[in-house]
């Protein structure tokens, strides 16, 4: 194969100036030899203003030991460096232009340091060929995000919020062999909303959903971060109350039962006041596995319906 001729070098310029990926190629100063047409449209910097420069004078953000570095190890090694928009989002700081991703201001980008090598097969320059992968990027990451949410609808209660109750209980089992492995205080509390039903019949569901959505609301403000509360069906709701013995979930019940006893739910001209009862489980040795400890729960719970309503019972040992 020959030397290519100057109407070769002509095509090639061609190519470089017409292809859609930005190419710069630097001296070992960090000067710029080649600067093509899509680096001009995206920085706003002419080709005549970029040849001979400085790369840092023009993009003085570049200036960090990042780049620095990438550029160097291109030198010293004569191997690629790849930089992709998941560990960067880019290189070059360029303003989006594409209107389609309003919400997006910058463009994404991967980017390949490449050694450009002399006869003598020693690295002279290093290239940078700079790929526009906003929409890549922008795709990935709405995947990642409806993942997320397909992730918490998976697992929320959709009328409150809360956990749902298979996903509550895969949290309830976890804290179990925690509990077993530290041997650290931990109470479960199980309550649900006194005559639901009789609410239902006389103001229709509408107002028993209200009812279940403050009920929700007020466990969500009288619970901590590491508490693990849910839903487990109709009008009964639990929570794992972690590193709390007995004395923590007896002031947690009944701190929780008189706020809902002063609320009031307020539809269509009715304000209509409720009650919840309460039952205790703490977590002993005693307990085998963690449907035991639900049934003790439950247990008490019960206990708090036989005797009158809106109290607590703690499984046992009898009423706070």
């Amino acid at each position: 194969m020959g030397t290519p001729n100057f109407q070769d070098l002509h095509w090639l310029l061609d190519i470089i100036q017409s292809t859609d990926i930005g190419i710069v190629v630097l001296d070992e100063g960090f000067n710029i030899q080649i600067y093509n047409r899509f680096m001009q449209v995206h920085s706003g910097i002419a080709p005549e203003q970029a040849i001979g420069a400085n790369i840092f004078d023009l993009f003085p953000y570049l200036q960090g030991e990042w780049f620095k570095r990438r550029v160097a190890s291109v030198f010293d090694l004569g191997i690629p460096v790849h930089t992709t928009w998941e560990q960067r989002d880019n290189v070059f700081d360029f303003p989006l232009q594409l209107p389609i991703h309003f919400e997006i201001k910058k463009m994404f980008q991967n980017t390949t340091f490449v050694p450009l090598r002399s006869a003598s097969d020693v690295v002279e320059k290093v290239g940078l060929i700079v790929y526009d992968v906003t929409d890549n990027a922008i795709n990935s990451r709405k995947l990642e995000h409806t993942k997320a949410e397909l992730l918490i609808l998976s697992r929320t209660d959709r009328l409150t919020g809360l956990y749902n109750r298979g996903y509550w209980e895969e949290r309830l089992n976890e804290e179990f062999k925690r509990n077993r492995r530290s041997d650290s205080d931990v109470s479960l509390v199980m309550f649900d909303i006194d005559h639901f039903k009789d609410i239902n019949d006389q103001y229709g569901h509408q107002v028993g959903d209200d009812v279940i959505r403050l009920v929700a609301q007020l466990m969500r403000d009288n619970s901590r971060e590491i508490d693990i509360y849910g839903r487990y069906g109709g009008e009964e709701f639990v929570v794992v109350l972690p590193e709390t013995g007995l004395q923590g979930a007896v002031i947690y019940s009944e701190r929780l039962r008189q706020k809902i006893a002063e609320s009031v739910v307020y539809n269509d001209g009715n304000s209509v006041q409720f009650t919840v009862s309460l039952g205790i489980a703490v977590l002993n040795a005693e307990t085998i596995d963690p449907s035991d400890w639900i049934v003790n729960a439950d247990k008490a719970l019960y206990q708090s319906k036989e005797n009158g309503r809106n109290q607590t019972h703690i499984f046992g040992v009898g009423p706070v």
